[in-house]
């Protein structure tokens, strides 16, 4: 019961690492961006009152995309290549995979260029409502911006710092270098479970920010 309940514990403390995912799905207002970027360190619907109100609109969009995300079928099989190793973690990985494929969407993103510009611009806007960080995600983000997480998100070497993080937040995981195997033996299936769901995504983002 006890390692149930810590690994559940594990599972939320590193579901943040698909940043470019929410970042892109806010599509471009500052205080929906820093809502949605800060999801994961904000807990409960008390906490929301704590915000301005597009933060907190922010806040409960990446909840949603999370869940909508979570139940769909082009995340379900996809995470299947996964489940043998790593059981209730495979679908983090897809997460980490999922903005690796993004980042190289020429749809959105044309050139590398596109991206380091669309990044730098996601870190400025997050910086104009630093008052309203939660300390956690304060801590941190000095370093997602140096490093530029976003950006890197698009190379190999990016993906396999974004697993060999989630690895050290996962207490209990496999060792994560298999991750990476598969992910590379099974690059363009992986792939295309990606574009299954992003169109999908995208159109339910869309209609939740209009209600």
């Amino acid at each position: 019961m006890f390692l149930c309940t810590e690994l559940k514990f594990q599972l939320l403390s590193f579901a943040f690492m698909n940043y470019l995912g929410h970042a892109y799905l806010s599509f471009g207002d500052s205080e929906i961006i820093t809502g949605n970027l800060i999801g994961d360190h904000v807990k409960g619907k008390l906490a929301l009152n704590n915000f301005p109100e597009n933060i907190s609109k922010g806040i409960i969009l990446h909840r949603k995309i999370d869940s909508f995300t979570d139940v769909h079928t082009a995340t379900k099989e996809a995470a299947q290549y996964f489940k043998k190793e790593y059981g209730l973690y495979a679908g983090s990985i897809m997460d980490v995979l999922f903005d690796h494929f993004l980042a190289n969407d020429k749809r959105f993103f044309a050139s590398e260029l596109v991206l380091l510009e669309f990044s730098l611009q996601i870190f400025s806007k997050i910086d104009l409502h630093a008052a309203h960080l939660p300390e956690t995600f304060a801590r941190y983000f000095p370093y997602m911006k140096s490093q530029n997480w976003l950006y890197n998100y698009r190379t190999n070497d990016g993906i396999l710092q974004s697993l060999n993080g989630l690895s050290k937040r996962a207490k209990y995981i496999a060792p994560i270098g298999k991750a990476h195997q598969i992910f590379m033996e099974n690059y363009d299936v992986l792939n295309k479970y990606y574009f299954y769901l992003i169109d999908d995504l995208i159109k339910f983002t869309k209609n939740e920010l209009i209600v």
